[in-house]
């Protein structure tokens, strides 16, 4: 495969807030590498095709289409290309004072330089116009620099977007491991929301989304499933069932018992009775 870069380099000012420092593409060669070194500014590249390697801080990296990979400066780092399928990237460098915090914002760290995207042609399409847009004309400087808040904006949200998604899923663990406790109390939706610290709108959401069902149905299917446990076992009463699993109204219980499993929770217990059960009463 033919080797082929494009690069190009701004002449903008480093103390503004954000500014780009370069932009290219790069269709490599096998093996090709760079580094180790530093760079003076940071440097994000998005691999377009192919496969490579990152080594920074210690650390090495297998990199695949759709992934971006971000040097830090002074860091010191190497990269290469796969000697089977080499990788074809785009990049963008820059520098300013607001690069730094808005870096930590995108998700990108020194311990994990490196970003996989769910979607990332959003991201692919604003790279490349930071690409199509280089020049060192004032209105060629200003296309590019709005171009990277908005390519950076992306990965911002995306960030977001996953650390929501972590938070999620522990809010829903949080959840069930209070249900799982307190079933058999008289706790109800808004209890379990004030367990967690959110709303009861939020923990709807949640469940509907991970579950297909709201919390208060999730709740009473659990309740009927340990029911369901106790009256197989035959140790009590019905009444006493519904009071073990959280219904203080056994005529309720068993209205809601056989709305769910077609059967009322007498008729249950009879149809699960142990073989050794039903022999002693013979």
């Amino acid at each position: 495969m033919d080797s082929f870069k494009h690069s190009f380099r701004s002449t903008a000012l480093e103390n503004l807030g954000l500014a780009v420092y370069n932009t290219g593409y790069q269709k490599c060669s096998r093996n090709h590498s760079w580094g180790p070194a530093t760079r003076d500014h940071f440097l994000i590249h998005y691999v377009s095709s192919g496969k490579g390697f990152l080594h920074s801080g210690g650390v090495s990296y297998t990199l695949a289409t759709g992934d971006l990979f971000l040097i830090f400066p002074g860091e010191i780092s190497s990269y290469s290309a796969d000697s089977d399928d080499p990788w074809e990237y785009y990049w963008v460098g820059f520098n300013g004072t607001e690069a730094k915090r808005l870096v930590n914002l995108s998700g990108f760290t020194k311990e994990n330089p490196i970003l996989r995207l769910a979607d990332d042609n959003q991201v692919k399409s604003l790279l490349l116009n930071i690409y199509n847009s280089r020049g060192n004309t004032p209105d060629a400087e200003a296309k590019m620099t709005g171009y990277l808040y908005l390519f950076l904006g992306r990965l911002i949200h995306e960030n977001e977007h996953k650390r929501a998604e972590y938070g999620l899923r522990d809010y829903l663990a949080q959840a069930l491991r209070f249900i799982q406790y307190n079933y058999a109390g008289q706790i109800g939706v808004s209890d379990i929301a004030d367990y967690v610290g959110i709303s009861r709108s939020q923990l709807y959401r949640a469940f509907v989304s991970n579950f297909n069902i709201s919390p208060n149905q999730f709740l009473q299917k659990y309740r009927l499933n340990e029911a369901c446990s106790l009256l197989r076992d035959g140790l009590l009463t019905v009444s006493e069932v519904a009071g073990s699993v959280g219904f203080s109204d056994p005529l309720y219980f068993s209205r809601v018992f056989r709305k769910d499993k077609g059967m009322t929770p007498t008729e249950y217990q009879k149809k699960a009775a142990k073989p050794e059960q039903t022999a002693d009463k013979l």
